[in-house]
């Protein structure tokens, strides 16, 4: 039973719902526009305040709450998880990882000789895991409108999709780590950003 009766509780109680939700996409902007990775950390404070707002019996969400809600949702999903697995990242590897020009990383190449692969000098370096961004960007959208559309088995094929993509490049130590620390970070923030919605309809 909902904690919430009468036109005027159920009324704010939306409200700060919305305000929470249009709070955390602010600070995301924000961090974006001023470069700060750290403040996904206020963003995730709001957004966890949000979550548990919304875990709250509560009553019936009309649509006019449930649409920018869905809005919102997805806008937290595939902006703020990019600001929050480079921050993640950039914790994890204490900044000694060098990015490329492409949007990956710069790995040494091993001095070996592979049968069709020219042999490369000690202390070479290539770019891995390019386009890391915009991969990340469709993959928040994807998880994010899956789950809110009630089918979490389509996480499955979009991690297996990426994890295809990326194998040739996951033999270095450093491709791996990255790639396993973003998709986690990546997917975990994905499915909290969802939770609003999905936790507005139950």
């Amino acid at each position: 039973m909902t904690p919430f009766v009468g036109a005027v509780p159920v009324t704010l109680y939306w409200v700060v719902v919305l305000v929470l939700a249009v709070g955390c996409v602010a600070v995301i902007a924000l961090a974006h526009w001023r470069q700060k990775s750290r403040w996904i950390t206020i963003s995730a404070a709001l957004l966890a305040v949000d979550l548990t707002l919304l875990a709250l019996p509560s009553p019936v969400v009309p649509l006019g709450v449930l649409i920018p809600l869905g809005v919102l949702s997805l806008a937290i999903a595939v902006l703020g998880g990019g600001i929050a697995t480079t921050y993640v990242l950039k914790l994890a590897t204490r900044g000694l990882v060098r990015p490329g020009l492409f949007g990956g990383i710069l790995v040494t190449e091993p001095d070996r000789t592979r049968p069709g692969v020219a042999r490369t000098s000690p202390g070479a370096q290539h770019e891995v895991l390019r386009g890391g961004r915009t991969i990340g960007y469709l993959e928040r959208f994807a998880v994010a409108a899956t789950l809110m559309a009630g089918f979490p088995e389509a996480i499955a094929i979009i991690v297996a999709i990426k994890g295809v993509g990326r194998f040739t490049e996951l033999e270095a130590p450093e491709a791996r780590e990255r790639f396993i620390i973003g998709t986690f970070t990546s997917l975990i923030w994905a499915t909290c950003s969802a939770g609003l919605f999905y936790l507005a309809l139950s």
